[in-house]
């Protein structure tokens, strides 16, 4: 009969062991992924950034002004630009009529256009020193927001990729932000 107990026993605890790796180490939680195209473990994830979206905030290399770029997860885990914002133009900032559907606004203190609905696998980039790059995860940037500055987690010029994808809880608490 102690035999029976201890095989039941040992059966029991291997499934809870066996359970506890499976979900320490599969692939299950959505995030933002953002991390360097040849530097493989420099990385950082954000639950938020998937859930929530993000914002991409860079001062402009012409009119020097801030422009923050809206993203947000597409339903096949793509991103989409939704909307931007600066204060001023510049070389590089869209016309409204080069975006069909696109709509144009004036607020106290930027000019936005919404309704961009640009949709791509992944985004990549360079991290700019002078641009001071800055991500935060929300829809709104709003003062007092928690801002990070990619240069915190990258040196300037390095390339850059943010993604959608799938990492196991372990590989999320070690690279979370």
């Amino acid at each position: 009969m102690t035999r029976k107990k201890s095989l039941i026993t040992l059966l029991i605890t291997s499934f809870i062991l066996i359970f506890i790796i499976s979900a320490l180490f599969s692939p299950f939680i959505t995030v933002l992924s953002v991390g360097s195209r040849k530097i493989n473990p420099l990385r950082f994830y954000s639950i938020d950034g998937y859930k929530k979206g993000f914002v991409i905030s860079y001062t402009h290399s012409v009119n020097k002004g801030r422009v923050h770029d809206y993203y947000r997860a597409t339903a096949d885990k793509k991103l989409e630009l939704y909307k931007t914002s600066f204060v001023s133009y510049g070389a590089g900032i869209p016309e409204p009529d080069e975006t069909p559907g696109a709509v144009f606004s004036v607020t106290d203190d930027h000019y936005v256009i919404s309704g961009i609905n640009r949709v791509v696998p992944r985004l990549v980039m360079a991290v700019g020193l002078i641009a001071q790059h800055s991500i935060t995860f929300d829809e709104a940037v709003e003062v007092g927001q928690k801002e990070f500055y990619l240069t915190d987690f990258f040196e300037p010029q390095t390339s850059i990729i943010f993604e959608y994808k799938k990492v196991s809880l372990i590989e999320y608490i070690l690279n979370r932000i």
